[in-house]
């Protein structure tokens, strides 16, 4: 039995950002914008959660404490330049003074960027995470992000860039700036109740993702490690709970938290499940936590011969048995994907990869950042490799 009744439990952190933790915290949105010193706040939000009681709530909340909100809901599971576009327009023609970010990874990536590019003269592409193009937005021209998550994966709320899509190219851009961290964030686990299972499954495997390639990332980071390792023990313990009980509030309390946690760990750095995601996603619109759930065991299995330190404090740590830790924390991972019913082929997930698309996704792979923090040195070989283990 837990020590904590989650039901009633609220917290306050301060780490990396403002963090207002607890069930039914959505009410205390007003608070929060009066917090940041917003008056005029754009909720955005994606399609699928824009006709939802939880974004009508969110409005509704902000028109009783005597503001009235602009709305803008059209973002797509993948955002695009365009839509990011759309949104900085309905943000400046409305007087919006901060964003709201509400929804899972799509809707908080879109939102940071709009918020980013509420006072920008240069095109979103033109900060792209290459050198220091980050050094080229104006500062004076953002504006705040309360982030408020309804899915717990990406932990997107926590991070300092977005992943947006570049419709002419067919690529998953990276856009990164460090204040673009939102100023507060509020983690209510009774907006993920409702989630479907196939997305709480995705979404899930989406933070352990995060986690497990940041554990595995070359370098010494002793802080981004212990958030890894700790977020990594939380999603075992929580994940298939959450998705076999959907109403569990400990498990859908410690499974945002730990999707928190791994988002923070990830400045360590990401690996081959994410390069390879991100044109994959880009290619073919899918769901990017389902796409990391269907690659990891195959960059596990690449990645073993220069992760076995790492495998065997994570080994020790999840208590699994067995003399060879890589091979155990292998079989624990597809065991727990087995667990929530996650496909284990790309082409089970309906991403049919053609051999025609292989070089270009090659191509895309190792020119996404994320190539360069895999343990093992990435090259064509080696993403051809991975790519075809999964298909």
């Amino acid at each position: 039995m837990s020590e904590f009744d989650f039901a009633s439990l609220h917290a306050r952190w301060s780490f990396p950002t403002q963090v207002w933790f607890g069930a039914w915290r959505l009410s205390d949105l007003p608070a929060g914008l009066t917090e940041i010193g917003a008056k005029a706040p754009l909720l955005i939000t994606d399609r699928g959660l824009a006709t939802s009681s939880i974004a009508t709530q969110a409005l509704e909340i902000v028109k009783a404490a005597g503001m009235e909100p602009g709305f803008f809901r059209d973002v797509q599971p993948n955002p695009t330049v365009e839509n990011v576009m759309a949104g900085r327009e309905v943000l400046r023609k409305g007087g919006h003074d901060c964003v709201i970010a509400l929804g899972g990874g799509s809707a908080m990536d879109a939102a940071k960027a709009v918020a980013m590019m509420a006072g920008q003269s240069r095109p979103l592409m033109d900060f792209e995470d290459v050198g220091d193009n980050f050094r080229r937005v104006q500062t004076e021209g953002m504006v705040p992000v309360i982030a408020i998550p309804t899915t717990a994966g990406t932990g997107s709320e926590f991070g300092r860039s977005s992943v947006i899509t570049d419709t002419q190219t067919h690529r998953k851009v990276i856009i990164f700036h460090p204040e673009m961290l939102p100023e507060l964030v509020i983690l209510d686990p009774e907006l993920t109740v409702g989630l479907p299972p196939t997305l709480t499954a995705a979404t899930g495997m989406d933070a352990l993702s995060h986690a497990l390639e940041a554990l595995c990332a070359p370098g010494w980071h002793p802080m981004a490690d212990g958030l890894a390792l700790t977020a990594l023990k939380m999603i075992d313990g929580a994940l298939a709970t959450a998705y076999w009980e959907p109403e569990n509030l400990e498990a859908r309390s410690n499974m945002i938290v730990a999707s928190a946690m791994a988002c923070t760990a990830l400045q360590k750095g990401l690996g081959a499940v994410h390069a390879l995601a991100h044109p994959l996603g880009a290619r073919y619109d899918a769901h990017h936590g389902m796409l990391n759930a269907v690659l990891m065991p195959h960059v596990l299995r690449f990645n073993l011969p220069a992760v076995r330190e790492q495998m065997a404090t994570l080994a020790h740590e999840l208590r699994l048995e067995g003399d060879d830790p890589g091979a155990a924390v292998l079989a624990w991972l597809e065991a727990l994907q087995a667990r929530i019913d996650m496909p284990s082929t790309l082409s089970e997930m309906g991403v049919k990869v053609d051999d025609g698309d292989i070089p270009a996704l090659i191509a895309d792979a190792l020119r996404d950042p994320c190539a360069g923090g895999n343990p093992i040195r990435l090259d064509a070989e080696g993403v051809e490799q991975i790519l075809r283990a999964a298909r």
